[in-house]
């Protein structure tokens, strides 16, 4: 029995070499403070985004909760062995630092497919350049209203820098990517994408921790976090008790108290009584009387000034893919029909309606 007992150096040095394991390991930790907030803020910033991507699709978007968790490139590269699209993102002003959101291949095929304005998505074909212009368009356009978001939050101005696209996989990004380089903790926000019946797939927003730490101060500030962590700091340990109150330290406050209050009341009334009211019938500015205001100026002074004056046939909408089918002999259905009144404007302003007249072929 004594040769499975420890003795006390044995223990000290095993408790010793705990407590350096804990040391290193607190460095490339997110408390749940910074996890809560940088979820927060992706809440709020990819609610605006997904107005956004509704709007250039056309379709019910939903983005919902993110969920926050640690992770590095080792990890995401055995998790997601599949190619994917990445788009980097980097912020031009009022945040220093990059994120990559990674799109799965088929999502990107189908927000290409519905921004082209196609009845049918084609989930079968390769790849191309055009689907990654399209999805760092959409990208652009939802991170610009993200960071119009982030602006409000952070309470200054907050630009990005044009987005880029890449088909590849997490090993290959190690070596393309900033964020993927290296063994550095990397926190993923792992968001579900929902669009309508065409799109329930995850959409992972990668940030080094760094960085989102520092987002955490911006926002919270570095005493707000420093007190978080007393706080807990405090709870663990034990809560003294209060000494007990005599007798008469509880009833002299109350006595006190009471008292004071029936002073304040006689006071009060004293005052009222001393105070005289007056009350007088209200009078009103009367608006009868209704002034001429005359302009000494003529019209003369700005006769020579030019107006363009347009006529407008019509108006239509139309998708950028039927766009892009025009060619020559090409016929437009417009909004008016043949005999109707025409809009008349004047620098663009609308001014009058008027009928279309020939006058010796003119």
């Amino acid at each position: 029995m004594t040769k499975d007992i420890l003795s006390q150096s044995e223990i000290e040095s095993l408790l010793g070499d705990t407590n350096v394991g804990e040391d290193t390991s607190k460095e490339d930790t997110i408390t749940s403070i910074e996890k809560d907030t940088i979820g927060e803020i992706g809440n709020i910033s990819m609610g605006t985004a997904a107005t956004t991507l509704s709007t250039l699709l056309n379709k019910k978007v939903i983005i919902t909760t993110p969920k926050v968790e640690l992770t590095n490139s080792k990890k995401l590269a055995n998790q997601h062995p599949l190619p994917f699209v990445a788009v980097d993102v980097s912020y031009r002003e009022g945040l220093e630092g990059s994120n990559v959101l990674l799109v799965k291949t088929d999502d990107v095929k189908i927000i290409t497919d519905l921004m082209m304005g196609k009845d049918e998505i084609d989930l079968e074909r390769e790849l191309t350049d055009l689907d990654l212009s399209a999805i760092s368009e959409a990208m652009n356009q939802m991170m610009g209203s993200s960071a119009t978001s982030l602006s409000e939050i952070f309470m200054k101005k907050i630009d990005i820098e044009p987005p880029r696209s890449y088909e590849i996989t997490v090993n290959e990004g190690r070596e393309t990517l900033e964020v993927l380089r290296g063994d550095e903790p990397i926190i993923k926000v792992s968001f579900k994408m929902v669009v309508e019946d065409l799109i329930d797939s995850e959409l992972m927003q990668l940030l080094p921790l760094s960085f989102g730490q520092d987002m955490v101060k911006n926002l919270l500030g570095d005493s707000v976090i420093e007190d978080q962590i007393e706080e807990s700091i405090e709870t663990t340990n034990e809560i003294p008790q209060a000494p007990p109150k005599k007798e008469t330290d509880t009833i002299k406050p109350h006595y006190e108290e009471r008292s004071a209050k029936i002073e304040r009341k006689a006071v009060s009334e004293e005052a009222i009584e001393k105070e005289a009211v007056m009350v007088s019938k209200p009078q009103f500015e009367t608006f009868d009387t209704v002034e001429n205001f005359g302009y000494n100026e003529t019209i003369d002074l700005v006769g020579d000034i030019p107006v363009e004056i347009t006529v407008e046939l019509g108006r239509t909408t139309k998708k950028i893919g039927e766009i892009l089918e025009y060619g020559p002999g090409t016929v437009l259905e417009l909004d008016k029909l043949v005999g109707e009144p025409l809009n008349l404007y004047a620098n663009g302003k609308y001014i009058a309606k008027g009928e279309v007249v020939v006058i010796d072929d003119n």
